[in-house]
């Protein structure tokens, strides 16, 4: 149900980026940035198509070879995905079939310790059943007198890790992005909180009656269309809020993720420039208020609709995050990233430039995240689909740099 991200989320972004102030032409409180987070670990492959794109011209909005310069950029579209696509492991909160009590599992020493913290802040919890016991999080179902809920916390077993003072910070993180909507409610759906205990890194919230959209990073079954809709309206009534500035704090420092992936490899000179110059015309583009992880093993299909969970990294980023996310994950379903796409030039150029900006560096993440040494058939098939989507979006962004 609950998932954390390792994507890196360095610690400022440009002052001349900003969050929408609260007043036109007064701008907002300063933000004060996060701690950096750590370098994620990296992974797809497909065609794309464009229903809107005429006879002759690629999903990019380019002719083919014989034709002359191209008069629009397009943003890359949904490809035709091999149908072997990587299993990745169980988000945290998931249960991989039927739920089964295990009484031992309560009784291991990192889930007594977590229930110890748990207990702290609410003596009246009652164990059930352990979701996930993971080397960062344990998350433990239970109720509070007849009311469901779900204890997150920081495993005992994270303190050996050397990203620790990172995963402290984005614990706090979404602890202080939980605080925050008690007191500004949300117009989208998400686990009301029970209790919280910042110190120790623990978090009670509501357990709500669902699934998960998808049980895997990049899933191999698309929900149906009508959940795309769903999902795809949740995140945009997220997207168009606007909470007041000082709320939330900026997420990703741009020039910094461009630096980082130019100095390793992933960014040739040119691709590095080319975003640096879509960045420098967006210098007074409002920010977003993202999600910042809205994978579809973060959202819940609910009866009252679409639930939000898993909110380490949410804050302000450039228009478009979100769907980028969601585009990054979606190679199997070409409608899926149809309708992205239309809604991210929804918003007119800056908009677009923004999206395609967000969408190169998700990809790059994803690449670093799946291309590591031993990977199996299926991973190499899935590293594939990513380097074929992030040069998509790379000839994207040329286009886009050529036409402004």
């Amino acid at each position: 149900m609950y998932s954390s991200a390792t994507t890196p989320t360095p610690t400022a972004t440009r002052t001349a980026l900003r969050p929408p102030t609260a007043a036109a032409g007064r701008p907002g409180p300063k933000q004060v940035p996060p701690p950096s987070r750590p370098a994620a670990l990296r992974g797809t492959d497909g065609r794309t198509a464009d229903a809107r794109v005429p006879a002759g011209r690629t999903a990019l909005g380019l002719r083919g070879p014989e034709a002359a310069a191209p008069t629009a950029a397009r943003i890359p579209l949904a490809r035709q995905a091999d149908s072997r696509v990587l299993r990745s492991p169980h988000r945290p909160g998931q249960v991989a079939g039927p739920e089964r009590i295990d009484p031992s599992a309560l009784q291991t020493p990192a889930v007594r310790a977590a229930l110890a913290s748990v207990a702290r802040i609410c003596p009246a919890f009652t164990p059930r059943q352990v979701l996930r016991e993971g080397s960062r999080h344990i998350l433990v179902a239970g109720a509070i007198g007849r009311a469901p809920v779900v204890a997150k916390c920081l495993a005992p077993q994270a303190v050996r890790s050397e990203y620790f003072e990172q995963l402290v910070a984005d614990f706090h993180h979404e602890v202080a992005v939980y605080r925050a909507f008690v007191r500004h409610r949300p117009p989208v759906r998400l686990p009301r909180l029970v209790a919280a205990d910042h110190d120790r890194c623990v978090l009670v919230m509501e357990r709500v009656p669902g699934r998960p959209a998808a049980r895997e990073r990049h899933p191999v079954n698309a929900p149906t269309p009508g959940e795309v809709r769903a999902l795809l309206n949740s995140v945009r009534t997220l997207n168009l809020w606007r909470p007041p500035t000082d709320v939330f704090q900026p997420r990703l420092d741009y020039q910094l993720e461009i630096a980082r992936y130019h100095s390793v490899g992933q960014l040739t000179d040119r691709d590095a420039g080319d975003l640096r110059g879509l960045l420098h015309g967006l210098g007074h583009t409002p920010l977003q208020l993202c999600h910042g992880d809205a994978l579809l093993s973060n959202m819940l299909l609910a009866p009252s609709g679409p639930v939000l969970v898993d909110w380490e990294q949410a804050g302000w980023y450039l228009p478009g995050y979100d769907l980028a996310v969601l585009w990054s994950v979606l190679s199997g379903d070409t409608a899926a990233r149809r309708q992205i796409s239309q809604l991210a030039q929804s918003g007119g150029t800056p908009a677009r430039d923004a999206f395609l900006i967000n969408l190169v560096l998700v990809l790059m993440r994803e690449i670093r995240l799946y291309d590591v040494p031993g990977a199996g058939e299926e991973q190499r098939i899935m590293i594939r689909r990513l380097y074929d989507d992030a040069a998509l979006a790379r000839r994207a962004v040329r286009t886009a740099v050529g036409t402004r």
